[in-house]
């Protein structure tokens, strides 16, 4: 039996955002920034080459969508660069589950997932597995529900998008 059901979580991500304090500049609201850099500074490159998540430095970046992406090597920035939607994460780096439910949620780097070719991070260890036990479903509604959410602030999503 599950520790936790649909309705909790949902109300979970709810109060996450009505909790978060997020200012948004450039394209921030489209893709997930943290300490000034998408995906908080990860290499989105080394999901794809290394396996895992690695941090990404100062001394390697490039800016995509008006947002600085940082990179441990000058190898992975170069990849990214020649092919940004290539390695960039789905939904602008915002949680995968989240998205599926209708709301933009911070993202922590070891809850990910390389589905099709595409990168999916998600906000928690315990999110990504709920992620998993439906991803053809939830990639169909974040898909379908980032067309809504795309142009919106995290803090202005108030109530979640239910899809059948």
């Amino acid at each position: 039996m599950p520790l936790y059901t649909s309705k909790s979580v949902l109300l979970g991500l709810t109060a996450l955002f009505s909790a978060a304090a997020f200012t948004a500049s450039a394209d921030e609201i489209t893709t997930f920034t943290k300490s000034g850099a998408a995906i908080g500074g990860t290499d989105p490159v080394a999901y794809f080459t290394e396996g895992k998540p690695v941090a990404g430095s100062d001394a390697f970046t490039a800016d995509y969508d008006d947002v600085t992406w940082k990179f441990a090597s000058a190898a992975n920035r170069d990849a990214f660069v020649a092919d940004p939607a290539k390695y960039a994460p789905q939904f602008g780096g915002f949680c995968a589950f989240g998205a599926a439910m209708g709301f933009k949620v911070p993202v922590v780097p070891e809850a990910w997932s390389i589905v099709d070719g595409k990168l999916y991070l998600n906000n928690s260890l315990a999110v990504q597995d709920r992620f998993e036990k439906d991803v053809p479903g939830h990639i169909q509604n974040a898909t379908l529900n980032w067309e809504i959410i795309r142009e919106k602030k995290p803090e202005d999503l108030k109530e979640p998008i239910i899809r059948d």
